[in-house]
């Protein structure tokens, strides 16, 4: 049993890392047009090596792009070159230090307006979904998904995922809870997401916002502990 206090520095010193890493693949502009997704992807993956020894995802790597940021994280579209004018997310779970990072950013390469605010959205639901968690102390994790999809429709756009989040702590989670639903935001997930684990630690959570236009076929993804931070 690990003291709550370390388990919740250790999550945040993980999620303070991936967002580090993630200011520098802006910086060092490692998603741009021209490379396929695999290759952006690959590229993260060894500056995630260069900067903090990473060597371990405790989840698949998601580079999308274009038509592909449609799709939900276990969907596998074939592998796509970036364009000059697309949006692309990133979702990485890099292990540091044994704990896990969840963290999902989204950018955009041209100039479009409605991509900009997409990717302008994504952090404004994500932070409304985290008001309604914070005002409801009973919430399931249906309530919360159901919550997400809500917000979604006002802001324009259509909730792209079949969850809104997930579990999260010292890797691997899923010992946890498995694949069971209550390690999920996600429908029939009706227990209070505020309680104790199977193993009796606190339970801490991943809230993930995926956003799609499927006229325009576009989508965004945005994710970041939930409970503390």
């Amino acid at each position: 049993m690990e003291d709550e206090q370390v388990r919740t520095a250790r999550l945040l010193d993980a999620q303070d890392k991936a967002a580090q890493l993630f200011a520098q693949v802006e910086e060092r502009r490692l998603v741009v047009p021209g490379l396929t997704e695999r290759q952006a992807s690959d590229a993260i993956r060894d500056l995630a090596a260069e900067l903090f020894d990473v060597d371990r995802h405790w989840h698949k790597r998601v580079v999308r792009a274009g038509p592909n940021t449609l799709q939900p994280y276990r969907q596998n579209p074939p592998d796509r070159i970036i364009t000059d004018d697309d949006i692309v997310f990133c979702d990485f779970g890099p292990i540091f230090e044994g704990w896990e990072a969840d963290f999902g950013r989204t950018f955009v390469l041209g100039d479009d307006p409605v991509k900009h605010r997409l990717r302008d959205d994504l952090p404004t639901g994500w932070q409304a979904g985290r008001d309604f968690f914070d005002k409801h102390a009973d919430v399931t994790g249906e309530q919360l998904f159901a919550h997400m999809v809500e917000l979604s429709q006002q802001s324009g756009w259509e909730f792209g995922g079949s969850i809104a989040g997930h579990l999260v702590g010292e890797s691997p989670h899923e010992t946890i809870d498995g694949d069971d639903i209550e390690s999920d935001m996600a429908p029939g997930s009706d227990r209070p997401m505020r309680r104790l684990d199977r193993a009796g630690q606190q339970c801490h959570w991943i809230l993930e916002v995926h956003l799609v236009d499927r006229t325009r076929q576009i989508g965004g993804f945005h994710e970041q502990l939930l409970d503390i931070g």
